[in-house]
């Protein structure tokens, strides 16, 4: 009678789900998707990226991370930091400024929007008399200058962002210190260029889209140097010491001017066109960068001939007679130099180079001769090549994590060795409690491994599978090979690559044994590759296997494509993981599903028209089942066949509603006369049309026809040790799950190690289960006599888990996308349901088993099933009982393809893809948590910068204690007022020591 009483509500039950579980979105792996702006402060040592989105995210010290979203999700255009602060200014495309501070919120520093301001023009004017253009941060931190497209300059007021209306620079004013026969050429038009001069702050560089290039004087408002351009000016860059600056313009060429100290007419020192004499493009932005040896660094972005290098994405770096053109192979959003920012320091001495291009991060050495690249610790370019799968793998043993890292150091050889230079805040988040894999299956063939231990998603090593196969590609060839005399000198860097040679070669499935060290990794041509780990190079022969998993079955003729060929003779493969075996299914159909049992040497694999087993230590197919219907005629074409008949689905599509009708009425209409009949109809689509009303998505669980398409097509594999045959005695066994809602058990023999060699691995059909309803099968789990699943190949021999209780009954779970049943082993006798679609209208798009640790004592755990479902809900559902516990919103129900990539862990996290190139990291857990936690403190001042005063500036000067003071005072004032922003407690006490001062 218990199962039949009313569940009540259970305090304890509750206030352990509140140890156990809550929701939490903790960190974005990977590269911000369509990156639009980059910005860099010397002082805290800090990058900041924007989205066309609206994100901002600011990155330091491996593990410091920091993300904000601008509420208007526009792109943001430009990103400046404030200089001497933790704040930072953002410009939208919707011409908003938005101002951020870092600021500490228990004990670690958080992003938080301020201010937010548009720059409104005079009644009547044009949108573009106030369109931004450029912005400087000016180093006295009180104002921002902002050049429009009318050729006026504004004044701002930070933190206020209150315009000062008496000291905007008008082109008026600057045209009449300009010579009358220039100006009738050329107008100002819209302002390129803010650049502050170096040693004294009271004057500003200002650039013109014409050329036309002044030194204003902000104390006098009057132009004391003027630089009359011919060629349209991009962009500006002042030396060190201010005696000379160097301006990049729109034909491919870049000036250098003196400063002089009188008020001659200055003329060029020198004008360049880098890669002349033929037309060149536009170099956008350019530095001029002092060293010790005399030497400088010219670096510049663009400047490549037209007709031949046009569409090319490239960054030149000149020091004396090296030279270099860095392409990228996605376009360059922005770059900046990292250099001694010191004042005292006499020269600059770059140290490296950072370029956010469109789909990578890359940086360059600028201190070891060749300039190589960085390897980044975060901002890993995750799709390189597009990812078709991932794999996760929890608490990696120590011995084959440093195996892998060492395989991977092998790869890096070519990389610089110097610290990420990057280096601002400090990570005071918690060490990972163990080491963690995520492997993603690429569609160049390639598998990469990520440590997804901590905060950053760290490339440690990578797998091609392509050495295999004969490809179009020979995998020898260098792409960067070009001869000494080469003209421009170009060298391709970054690893963003999105075209496959062979859509074949794409990865689908991966399974990795982490006691074993075994890895099978299955692909889009029907290919299984079992690989082990080597720490040294080798070249052997791949043993070839061939699985007809039609078995010469009539009247079925594949029209996908044909299998990748194989390479003859031995293969070198590099220190790592190396292929051993190939198994290739015949019809060459998308490997849908994979399992590896590492104990028992044994592989099992699916398709759309059926499974097998091979031995991969006797090298061996030990059978082979077809799990076509005779109408899966679809899963005949293949994924890259473009053959399917239009009229044959339309026409399958009609049928499987005119069933679905028919099916219901018969089930409402029952017996009876016609007129009944038609009323308990009526009745139906009335009470259907409420149903839907009510909530659009609850629908019935709706029984399926075996001849709906794509059956076969086998969904999951999965071995246990267990009761199949009777209760008696337990056997290694293979089950096998269907899209037509079919489960397959399979008895296997394995021979006993001594004799594992001379004796076959044998298998026989046990059972055949067909679910009622039809519904694909996403999951089969063997629970023991406890009620625990089975552990993992190997983890109790490792002494990792206890062992199966052998001695109670075994429960078997199958769970299909619309209900969860549990039978009983070995009669597989239904004991127990939970429907979940026809509650809910959702379906089961993933499910796994996590374990969850109570937050406040380690001596409790327990196990449940995590199941994502196709509304982007995730539901926990305890374990034997399969009673729901909780239900979090997690991925928007459009986002398929978030929700298709989505993998969980195995202690309740779980990782999504949100675009292309990064994964959502989510938590279920109270007691796994990944997520920064990172702390930014304000560096000690050290500019010699001294701000200056003029009668139209005292009400901006009165609100900062800077310019009321001297040099040491104003320092103390910096100090305090730093205080006073990030601890409100000692408000009192710091105007009580202000008042003093003064």
């Amino acid at each position: 009678m218990r199962r039949f009483l009313r569940p009540g509500h259970d305090p304890v039950r509750e206030r352990l789900k509140r140890d156990l579980f809550q929701f939490n979105k903790t960190v974005e792996h990977g590269f911000p998707h369509q990156p639009s702006a980059l910005g860099y402060s010397p002082f805290l040592r800090l990058m900041a990226i924007g989205t066309r989105s609206g994100a901002i995210k600011l990155y330091g010290a491996p593990g410091v991370e920091f993300m904000g979203l601008h509420e208007e999700n526009n792109t943001v255009m430009q990103i400046h930091f404030i200089p001497d602060r933790c704040q930072l200014v953002t410009l939208l495309d919707d011409n908003s400024l938005h101002l951020w501070s870092l600021k500490q919120h228990s004990g670690a520093s958080e992003l938080r929007e301020e201010h937010r301001f548009t720059l409104k023009g005079p009644p009547g004017s044009p949108p573009s008399a106030t369109q931004i253009t450029a912005v400087l941060p000016h180093s006295s931190r009180e104002v921002l200058y902002l050049g429009t497209e009318s050729g006026n300059i504004f004044v701002v007021e930070l933190p206020s962002f209150k315009a000062l209306e008496d000291r905007t620079i008008t082109s008026e004013a600057v045209l009449q210190w300009v010579p009358e026969d220039y100006c009738n050429r050329r107008s100002c038009e819209l302002v390129e260029a803010l650049r502050e001069h170096p040693k004294n702050p009271v004057q500003i560089l200002i650039g013109y889209s014409r050329g036309l290039i002044v030194l204003w004087d902000l104390q006098n408002s009057k132009v004391t140097h003027q630089f009359l351009g011919v060629q349209q000016l991009e962009n500006l860059y002042w030396q060190r010491d201010g005696s000379k600056f160097i301006s990049c313009h729109y034909d491919g060429s870049y000036t250098l001017w003196p400063v002089t100290s009188d008020n001659r007419q200055p003329e060029p020192l020198e004008n360049l066109v880098p890669y002349g004499p033929f037309p060149c493009k536009a170099i956008s932005k350019i530095y001029w960068q002092t060293t010790k040896n005399g030497l400088p660094y010219i670096i510049f972005q663009g400047g490549m001939p037209r007709a031949s290098y046009g569409d090319r994405h490239s960054i030149s770096v000149v020091h004396g007679s090296q030279q270099t053109a860095f392409d990228f192979t996605s376009r360059v959003i922005d770059f900046f130099i990292i250099f001694s920012s010191e004042p005292a320091a006499e020269f600059d001495d770059p140290s490296a180079m950072v370029v956010l291009a469109e789909e990578e991060l890359v940086v360059i050495d600028l201190k070891t001769a060749g300039w190589p690249a960085v390897h980044p610790p975060y901002l890993a370019s995750l799709h390189c090549s597009a990812i078709t799968c991932s794999h996760h793998v929890s608490n990696i043993p120590l011995k084959l994590w440093e195996r892998i890292i060492g395989a991977g150091s092998k790869q890096n050889i070519n990389y610089s060795s110097m610290p990420w230079p990057i280096d601002g805040g400090t990570n005071i988040a918690p060490d990972p409690p163990q080491r963690d894999l995520l492997l993603t299956g690429h569609e160049d063939g390639t598998v990469r491994f990520w440590d997804a231990s901590g905060v950053c998603l760290h490339l440690l090593y990578k797998l091609s599978t392509v050495r295999v196969f004969l490809t179009d590609a020979d995998p020898n060839d260098n792409m960067n090979t070009q001869g000494e005399d080469e003209w421009p000198p170009l060298r391709k860097v970054g690893t963003f690559d999105p075209y496959s040679d062979d859509p074949r070669l794409g990865i689908q499935k991966i399974y990795l044994c982490k006691y074993s060290g075994y890895l099978a990794v299955a692909g889009t041509a029907g290919q299984i590759l079992v690989m082990e780990l080597n720490d040294e190079d080798a070249e052997h022969v791949v043993d070839h296997a061939e699985a007809d998993l039609l078995q010469d079955q009539e009247g079925y003729r594949w029209k996908g494509h044909e299998k990748l060929k194989t390479r003859d003779g031995p293969v070198r493969f590099e220190a790592g993981f190396q292929p051993f075996v190939l198994v290739q299914c015949q019809p060459p159909a998308v490997v849908t599903s994979l399992a590896l049992h590492s104990e028992w040497k044994l592989v099992a694999f699916g398709t759309s028209h059926g499974f097998g087993l091979f031995d991969h230590q006797q090298k061996r197919l030990v059978f082979v089942k077809c799990t076509l219907h005779p109408s899966d005629q679809l899963a005949l074409e293949g994924p890259l066949s473009r053959v399917k008949s239009l009229k044959k689905s339309l026409r399958q599509s009609f049928r499987r509603i005119r069933r679905s009708r028919v099916s219901s009425r018969k089930r409402r209409g029952g017996g009876g006369h016609a007129s009944e009949v038609q009323e308990a109809n009526a009745k139906f689509d009335q009470d259907t049309l409420q149903e839907m009303e009510l909530a659009p998505v609850q629908r019935k669980i709706e029984a399926r026809s075996a001849e709906d398409s794509f059956t076969g097509f086998v969904r999951t594999l999965y071995f246990a040790d267990t009761f199949l045959r009777d209760s008696s005695r337990h056997c290694p066994s293979l089950w096998a799950g269907t899209n037509g809602g079919t489960v397959y058990a399979f008895c296997l023999r394995v021979p006993p190690a001594e004799r594992r060699m001379d004796e076959p691995v044998r298998a026989e059909q046990a059972k055949e289960i067909q679910l009622m309803h039809r519904a694909p099968v996403v999951g089969i789990l063997v629970l023991d006599g406890r009620s625990t699943p089975l552990p993992e190949p190997l983890e109790v021999a490792h002494d990792l888990s206890k062992s199966p209780d052998m001695q109670g009954s075994h429960q078997l779970l199958v769970v299909s996308e619309e209900q969860f049943k549990v039978f009983t082993l070995p009669k597989v006798s239904s004991k127990l349901k939970l429907k979940l679609t026809a509650l809910e209208g959702c379906r089961v798009r993933k499910v796994t088993v996590a374990n969850f640790g109570s937050c406040r004592t380690d001596d409790y755990s327990e196990n449940d099933l995590a199941v994502l479902t196709n509304l982007g809900d995730i539901q926990i559902i305890s374990l034997p009982f399969l009673k729901l516990q909780i239900r979090y919103p997690c991925i928007r129900k459009e986002d398929v393809s978030g929700i298709a990539s989505c993998v969980f862990t195995k202690y309740g996290q779980g990782f999504y893809l949100i675009s292309p190139s990064e994964f959502e990291r989510f938590s279920l857990s109270t007691k796994w948590l990944v997520e920064p936690r990172c702390i930014v403190d304000m560096p000690e001042v050290t500019s010699n910068n001294h701000v200056y005063n003029k009668p139209g500036m005292e009400n901006a000067a009165r609100k900062s204690s800077s310019s009321d003071y001297g040099e040491d005072e104003r320092k103390s004032g910096q100090l305090m007022e730093h205080a006073l922003l990030n601890d409100e407690k000692v408000l009192k006490e710091i105007q009580s020591t202000l008042e003093g001062g003064r």
